[in-house]
This record gives structure tokens, sequence and C-alpha cells, in this order.
């Protein structure tokens, strides 16, 4: 019992540790709609992220990105599963390609790479379950975006995720997933 507690306080730890590294970067300077200059962007999301070791999740997003200009950025994106069995983080870096169209959608193709840990815990008695891995992350995918705003547009995400997590038998591995995402983007 005494495990589960520090192996969840670390969790917990962990998750706070990275909101704070992501909320000391996220206040980028203002600027004009009009500004030409590179400058920073931040993303939300939540959703659903499939073929995981415990099935479908629910999932949090989060990204920031340096835009070199209006059609190219670069940056970190985290991916958690923040309730139920499985605790599950990816983080990795990230480059994206805007495409933006007439119509007020941007098409933004993205490719990644990082690390992804998984903490599996459930379960009692004989037939628990407690184990985790870490494993690279690559996660590959595209986004619709819709222009709301000269800053602001909502976002539906697909991203495939490769990687390798082995939680040995009886939990099978897992070497690809699928999240569904959608959000809120506020950069150029």
């Amino acid at each position: 019992m005494r495990r589960n507690s520090m192996t969840h306080t670390r969790r917990i730890q962990f998750l706070c540790a990275v909101f704070a590294f992501l909320g000391c970067l996220s206040s980028p300077p203002a600027r004009s709609a009009e500004s030409q200059g590179a400058h920073w962007g931040f993303a939300t999301d939540l959703g659903l992220w499939s073929g995981t070791t415990n099935d479908t999740t629910f999932a949090l997003g989060f990204g920031l990105d340096y835009y070199m200009d209006q059609n190219f950025s670069f940056g970190g994106m985290a991916l958690f599963t923040p309730v139920g069995d499985l605790t599950q983080i990816g983080i990795a870096g990230v480059a994206k390609y805007h495409l933006r169209l007439n119509s007020g959608f941007n098409l933004v193709p993205f490719a990644g790479l990082g690390i992804l840990h998984a903490d599996l815990n459930r379960g009692n008695g004989p037939t628990k379950v407690d184990r985790n891995d870490t494993s690279h992350f690559i996660p590959l995918g595209m986004s619709l975006e819709y222009q709301v705003g000269p800053n602001i547009a909502f976002s539906t995400t697909l991203m495939v995720n490769l990687h390798r997590i082995n939680l040995s038998p009886p939990v099978p591995d897992d070497n690809s997933s699928v999240a569904l995402l959608f959000g809120i983007r506020w950069g150029p």
C-alpha cells in the first residue's frame, strides 16, 4: 500500500512540474495581428486516446509553438491521460506546416519525436497489475483549424502515435495508438 501512495505522489509532482514549466513559457509578449516577426503560440486540447494498454482513455493535450513565419512552427507537445487505471504521459518536440486556405480553414500536418511513459495500476489481490514502462514517442498527425479571429482558432486533431510500451503479460505490448482531440489554438 505504501508503494502505491509513493507512486501517486511522484505522478502528481511530475504533472505539477510539467504544468509549471508550460505556464512559465505560455506568456508571450503581446503583438499585433499584422506583425511579421517570429513569435509564440499556445494550444490546448481534450479528447480520446485509443489503442492504449487500457483501451480508450480520456486525454489532455498541450502545445507550445514558436512560429518562424505564418506557415512553419516548431515546439513542444504534451499528451496526458490523467484519469483511470492508466497514467500515460507523452512529451515530444514537433514540427508543423500551416497551410492556410482562403476560407478561414487551416490544414496543419505535423511530426515529432519524444518519449512516452505509461503506468498501469489496476485490480487488487493476486490479479493486481502494477507495471510501468518508458518508450520512444513519434506523433504523426493532421489538424484542421478554423480561424475565429486573427490569433485564435478552433481545431480538430487526428494523431497516430508510434511507440513500444511493454508492460509484460498479461498486459499486451502497445506499439501504436490513435488520438482524436478537439481544442483551441492561440497564435498567428
